[in-house]
């Protein structure tokens, strides 16, 4: 039986409508229809032209703590180009970004600043704890910006007693892994108890370092990453090895509710790569060892 007008006009329209929603979806097809030879082709055609348009459309949502906003769209952009799949990227501090988890936002993959909120996501069911990764080893340093009249070359650590120093910005430590361990680095350093009325809070880590480039602190304790990063390179910072403090294990985890666990899983194996590892060093951090499997902590 041939195709009448009709239905080669019903076909175009349903092609046209897969074309421009770039999704696959069934066409529907009578039962008299499924039987013809020639509706069937015209079916296999369809299949075989827009399935591979639903997966290039393909899009990976990522919940990211506020220290990644250099690296992470780095590596997004050559994760993109050379798998075809979309990243889209948020940024916060991790505690903010975990409540909103709690609280349904559609995320596919949260990478934390820490290991304690992925860990959270887990025992709440949330979290797929198969897909459990350390990705990285985070480091703070103390940044002053350029004209500073402090040398932070000559005192160290110690120049956060300078009189000059009036503000010492440091994200929030209780949303804020970056903020804590800045506290924690305070404290093993002996000097908490002197600077801590000087401690103003951003609400992350990156809010932190902009209190400094705005002129609202003195000194921030930031991660080394924006320590690193364009606005801020020309800048002075101190490494925080002398205070004994401990690198950040900053921890991925996908969550349950994601519709996209393949991909996701495969975003953070190419997070592990040769090529990845030097965009990571470029910017502070370390890879961090492979944990276990099904290890959590």
């Amino acid at each position: 039986m041939a195709l009448n007008d009709k239905m080669i006009a019903e076909l175009s329209f349903r092609a046209r409508f897969l074309r421009e929603e770039t999704a696959f979806s069934w066409i529907q097809i009578s039962r008299s229809a499924r039987n013809d030879r020639a509706v069937g082709l015209v079916f296999l055609a369809c299949v075989l032209m827009f399935a591979p348009i639903s997966l290039h459309a393909q899009t990976i949502r990522i919940a990211a703590a506020s220290d990644l906003q250099f690296v992470l769209p780095e590596l997004a952009a050559q994760y993109e180009k050379q798998s075809g799949m979309k990243l889209t990227l948020t940024f916060g501090s991790s505690g903010n970004l975990f409540a909103q988890i709690q609280n349904g936002a559609p995320f596919d993959l949260f990478l934390s600043a820490d290991t304690s909120y992925p860990h959270k996501l887990i025992e709440a069911s949330q979290g797929d704890a198969d897909s459990y990764d350390l990705y990285a080893l985070g480091f703070l340093v103390i940044w002053l910006p350029v004209g500073s009249p402090v040398d932070l070359k000559v005192q160290g650590y110690r120049a956060l007693l300078d009189a000059r120093i009036r503000k010492i910005a440091i994200a929030n430590p209780e949303f804020a892994p970056y903020g804590r361990a800045a506290v924690s680095a305070l404290r093993n350093a002996g000097i908490y108890e002197q600077v801590k009325t000087k401690l103003v809070f951003g609400e992350n880590v990156s809010q932190a370092a902009q209190f400094v480039q705005s002129g609202g602190a003195d000194a921030a304790i930031i991660s080394r990453s924006l320590a690193l990063s364009p606005p801020m390179k020309s800048g002075n910072r101190y490494e925080l090895e002398a205070m004994q403090f401990t690198p950040l294990e900053q921890a991925a985890v996908i969550l349950k509710s994601s519709a996209n666990k393949a991909a996701a899983k495969d975003f953070m194996e190419f997070l592990r790569t040769p090529a990845a590892s030097e965009i990571w060093k470029s910017h502070g951090y370390l890879v961090a060892p492979k944990p276990p499997a099904g290890f959590t902590r």
